[in-house]
């Protein structure tokens, strides 16, 4: 172990975010503001999140909090949508929002002296937005030309199928931008009363990192927000919890025209509050990202030819997202590639991973970790990390000791109890899938 231990990267902690250059404050409105100076550009960057999310939606509605968050920007009630842009135009900046299945997210960019502009832009824009009929009509004709395109496009759709029978009725099964059918009867109306209700300062963070004194921005992001009160807004709703699969359900899409076909096989994974997640995310590099994407492109790929793209993915977030393999193949491919995909699975739970593997990824994992927090925004995105899923101010400077300790067992037990290769949801999409 010391001998493994010696051949990591060494990094320097002290250079890493952590408590001694992060600032915090949360108001009593519930928003937690966080700031970490860096004078090395002009430029400073905000990053956060409200709690407005999709987890609340059905099928009839799916897609609200999305086209919400798009309309936000589209007119307020002191700024027309021109004005809006030419505001952020003028001063070389930029501002984007949007919505997934939790939160609804954003992040702006502009020169240190022009934070005051950017913070009161935001503040406006979702605290007062106006939605203008004709500007939500645009909007919803736009993404459901958007999602016209994804139904046709056989990586999408096969994920869209997996969500569905990997997770049921629970919500994670929805696509947070909805589908053409319920994003076609959104209105104006229930745009406004989603914002009403939703939108508000609990559960709103915000982190500002560049060229500005961390108290300053900490005091300039409160005298915009602190007054913020919204007694509608609702406490999040409940993670329900997530069945397991009984079998291997499939689901098979026809779409004529296409040249390949997209699969994707896996299970319900850890969230990223679960204390193996670390763990399953090594895992999961080895299996199909390091490299040329881990085990799965050596074995699917390179050797047997069978797919011109294969890889795997852990997505966990505040609830147990899917641990998935993807992968695109010709139609004739298909069932090979899912048998040979499942048997590496198998290996991977069964015969744990060499001792190179583990020292490879963990370096990989250490060494990445300074180019991840080298900008601004990788810093800010950091930051909000740390705060949303109660890491600690800390964790980036424990992250090289927490990976260095990881062992081979820890990574088998992990992959045992998240992957079961006879208990996994597949899904194709592609022309020959489920028609002729």
């Amino acid at each position: 172990m010391a001998e493994r231990r010696s051949r990591l990267p060494v990094l320097d902690v002290r250079s890493l975010p952590g408590p001694e250059t992060i600032q915090r404050r949360q108001l009593p409105n519930g928003l937690v503001i966080l700031a970490r100076e860096n004078f090395s550009s002009p430029s400073v960057v905000l990053t956060g999140s409200l709690a407005a999310g999709a987890l609340g939606e059905t099928k009839r509605n799916a897609g609200l909090a999305d086209l919400t968050a798009s309309a936000l920007m589209r007119g307020t009630s002191g700024r027309p949508f021109e004005r809006i842009y030419e505001t952020i135009e003028g001063i070389g900046a930029s501002l984007s929002i949007g919505a997934g299945t939790h939160a609804t997210s954003f992040r702006g960019k502009s020169l240190a002296e022009d934070l005051n502009v950017l913070l009161d832009l935001l503040s406006d824009v979702v605290r007062h937005p106006s939605f203008p009929p004709v500007q939500v009509d645009r909007l919803r004709a736009e993404k459901l030309t958007a999602l016209s395109i994804r139904d046709q496009d056989t990586a999408s759709v096969a994920q869209l199928a997996f969500d569905e029978l990997l997770y049921g009725d629970h919500p994670y099964a929805l696509p947070s931008d909805g589908y053409r059918e319920s994003v076609g009867g959104l209105t104006d109306s229930a745009v406004r009363a989603f914002h009403r209700r939703a939108y508000g300062p609990a559960g709103m963070l915000l982190a500002i990192v560049g060229a500005v004194p961390a108290a300053r921005a900490l005091d300039a992001a409160e005298a915009v927000l602190g007054d913020w009160r919204n007694p509608e807004q609702p406490a999040p709703p409940a993670m329900p919890s997530v069945r397991g699969l009984a079998g291997s359900p499939r689901r098979d899409t026809h779409l004529p025209g296409k040249s390949q076909c997209d699969l994707v096989v896996g299970s319900v994974g850890p969230s990223r509050f679960d204390p193996d997640y670390l763990v399953a995310a090594l895992g999961n590099n080895i299996l199909g990202r390091f490299g040329l994407m881990g085990r799965l492109g050596d074995v699917v790929r390179e050797r047997a030819g069978l797919a011109y793209s294969v890889a795997s993915s852990i997505t966990g977030g505040p609830g147990p997202g899917p641990w998935q393999v993807m992968a695109g193949v010709a139609p004739a491919n298909v069932e090979r590639a899912f048998d040979l995909i499942r048997e590496e699975i198998g290996r991977f739970v069964r015969g744990g991973v060499t001792p190179q593997e583990l020292s490879d990824n963990q370096a990989n994992f250490i060494g990445r970790l300074p180019l991840q927090l080298e900008s601004n925004e990788g810093v800010a995105g950091a930051l909000v990390n740390m705060e949303r899923f109660e890491l600690g101010l800390d964790f980036y400077q424990r992250y090289p000791e927490r990976v260095a300790g990881i062992t081979r067992e820890h990574v088998r037990a992990a992959a045992a109890r998240f992957l079961e290769p006879e208990l996994m949801a597949m899904t194709v999409a592609g022309p020959g899938a489920g028609g002729t």
